[in-house]
């Protein structure tokens, strides 16, 4: 009876469970109606508050700065349109100003018209490039009363959501003399007749939830300001719902904390000067948005042109700039000459093509830290049509300097714009490297020092152009020393394949000897992982035209039969990395690379022989690297064919 009693609560207490969870649901639906759902869950999400937030947005200067300057505030304009704020409010200097009243009217006439693309009311503040006066006839007043005519009041206050909005003027003139001049403390104090005005429009808002002051030079910075920002400041501080103070003048963003109550800010521009361009200092153009509560405040900038309509991200312009971002290179078409000392005078030309349907900006720079190379033109701006293909053509010099530690090669710089209807997209920046021949130098005899070649598995290799080194159909021996940081994945130790010619590769620990014959690769390879990591071990891939071979330390661990004609390609020859399809490096070694040597000769036939631990060069050698003497960016090649590989990346010789 007891455990029917048992087996039955287990259902009851399951209703039980379940009836309390719908009484707390429904309890939780009833104490906020604004949260709906039909799922049996009794937990509530928090909602946000029904207040009466909302959002202004202040622009800092726009002057001083380039013509284009105004181009930064048509962007703004648009950022600011997607953002949608009650209004705009500014801190000055609208116009470059300094001059008489047909220049002023014109500049005047421009913001307006920009300004005029804002769909929310925009609020002016006077500033002195707005004001001063420079030329024949100067008046009294300068350029207030016309200021006044088309912007509007030097000062004044509107209300807006339970808030009120201040404008202070901050370039009246020196009372007893007459003079504007921001640097003299003299020229920088609030007449009586503002003073008097500022103490009723804080009488007026002190039911406000906030005020808002804005004005044009930060006077409680002080120094040449003076001290008479100080009567200011005691009137906001006295109403008590002082929130926030803005200015410009500046040019840089400034947070001076909050005193009595009230935060200073000072903007930087918004198309104006920059003394520097550091944005994360607030050198910078952008502009404060500003979201308003009852209980505060909250604060951002955005940099201008940092504001996305998501409607123009089309599934068109995504997939289309992707594509540019991943596919667009440039490749050097010849190889460039050095001389033995240093000297190079060649046209170059880059291939660049277009990878997608729309037309690309470019922007081409050759670029290098080696002084000595001259570039003409210094930089290019084609446009590429969609799919096509363009030549850039440089002429590069370097005059007869020694190829030393400070040798450079040169890079091309390449910047695209992808450019669609009304909109212009910038993918990443790349390089191109320039490609150079081996300059026909002397090797020199073996260093005294033992060194090995460091590669960081990133970006580091050596090249040898095709034109370099070409191998004639035949015998062929491969050979390395070989200390690798891991063998995780597929490693290239050399290789100049691409459905084509030859290579030694490690695959997990596997390495192998694949060499293309007839339409298809042979291969030698080891049947386990026979290499580890961070031990040096010497590997060896031999073709005799009957067969592929493969030897790690002494021992044959793969064989196959193979003959036929050897196909070529004419990308360049890798130590560290392999070519991809434009010839460009990829699946790169990380470890060190000893004594390397290529034969057209079959060295070894048995099936033990004896690790060479000093190669040296004879008839059958093509290619002699003992890693151990370096000119420039070349390491020397001590076979007499005297072709000498360049570094690529960080590749670089160190002592073992």
């Amino acid at each position: 009876m007891l455990a029917a009693m048992s087996n039955l609560a287990r259902p009851i207490s399951i209703l039980l469970a379940l009836a309390i969870a719908s009484a707390l649901a429904s309890t939780a639906t009833a104490d906020d109606e604004r949260f709906r759902t039909d799922r049996k869950q009794p937990k509530t999400l928090a909602l946000p508050d029904e207040d009466d937030a909302f959002s202004f947005i202040v622009y800092g200067d726009r002057t001083g700065g380039p013509a284009k300057g105004i181009e930064v505030l048509a962007q703004a304009v648009s950022d600011t349109n997607l953002l949608d704020p009650d209004l705009v409010m500014t801190v000055g200097d609208l116009i470059n100003g300094y001059n008489t009243t047909p220049q002023w009217m014109a500049q005047m006439e421009e913001f307006h018209a920009t300004m005029g693309a804002l769909t929310m009311p925009w609020f002016p503040v006077a500033g002195n490039h707005d004001i001063y006066w420079r030329g024949e006839g100067r008046p009294p007043e300068e350029h207030e009363g016309r200021y006044e005519v088309h912007f509007g009041p030097l000062w004044y206050a509107f209300d807006h959501k339970g808030c009120t909005f201040i404008v202070l003027y901050t370039d009246e003139a020196d009372p007893e003399t007459g003079e504007r001049n921001f640097n003299k403390p003299n020229s920088q104090r609030m007449s009586e007749e503002q003073l008097r005005w500022l103490k009723g429009a804080l009488k007026d808002a002190k039911q406000s939830r906030h005020v808002f002051v804005f004005m044009h030079h930060p006077r409680w910075l002080g120094g040449k300001y003076g001290d008479d920002w100080e009567r200011a400041h005691r009137l906001l501080a006295a109403a008590g719902n002082v929130t926030a103070v803005f200015a410009g003048h500046i040019h840089r963003m400034r947070y001076d904390g909050r005193r009595d109550g009230m935060e200073y800010f000072t903007l930087a521009t918004v198309g104006g000067h920059l003394g520097a361009q550091l944005p994360r200092a607030g050198f910078m153009h952008q502009f404060h948005v500003v979201t308003v509560r009852d209980e505060g405040i909250a604060l951002a900038t955005l940099p201008v042109g940092t504001v996305i309509d998501p409607k123009s991200i089309t599934g068109e312009v995504g997939d289309e700039v992707y594509r540019l971002e991943k596919k667009l290179t440039a490749s050097i078409t010849e190889p460039i000459t050095i001389g033995a000392e240093g000297e190079v005078d060649a046209e170059v030309t880059f291939t660049i093509e277009n990878p997608v349907d729309r037309e690309v900006a470019l922007t081409l720079t050759p670029m290098t830290g080696d002084r000595r190379f001259a570039f003409s033109p210094d930089h290019l701006h084609p446009t590429l049509e969609p799919g096509g293909t363009l030549e850039a053509k440089f002429r590069v010099t370097r005059r007869a300097t020694a190829i030393d530690e400070n040798f450079q090669v040169p890079e091309l710089e390449i910047g695209a714009d992808w450019l669609g209807e009304g909109l212009r997209v910038g993918v990443t920046p790349r390089r191109a490297p320039f490609r150079f021949l081996s300059p026909r130098l002397s090797a020199s005899p073996r260093s005294r020092e033992d060194r090995a070649l460091l590669l960081d598995g990133r970006d580091d290799a050596l090249i040898l152009e095709n034109k370099d080194f070409q191998l004639p159909d035949g015998p062929l021996t491969v050979e390395a020393w070989i200390f690798g940081h891991d063998y995780k994945g597929r490693r290239p130790l050399l290789a100049k394949t691409q459905s084509s010619e030859y290579g030694l590769f490690v695959d997990n620990g596997k390495p192998s000897f694949i060499i293309h014959l007839d339409g298809k690769y042979r291969s030698a390879a080891a049947a386990k992982p026979v290499l580890q990591p961070n031990k040096w071990h010497w590997v060896a891939g031999v073709y005799d035209e009957k067969e592929v071979r493969l030897y790690v330390d002494g021992e044959l661990v793969g064989r196959a039969k193979a003959s036929g004609k050897r196909r070529t390609n004419k990308h360049p020859f890798y130590i560290g990395s392999d070519p991809d399809s434009k010839g460009r490096p990829e699946s790169l070694y990380s470890g060190l690379i000893d004594a390397v040597r290529i034969s057209t000769v079959a060295r070894y036939g048995q099936e033990k022989v004896k690790p060479c631990t000093t190669f040296k060069a004879d008839k059958g050698t093509v290619l002699l690297l003992t890693m151990d003497h370096e000119h420039g960016p070349w390491i020397l090649d001590q076979s007499s064919r005297g072709v000498h590989p360049r570094r690529l990346g960080g590749a670089r010789l160190i002592k073992k």
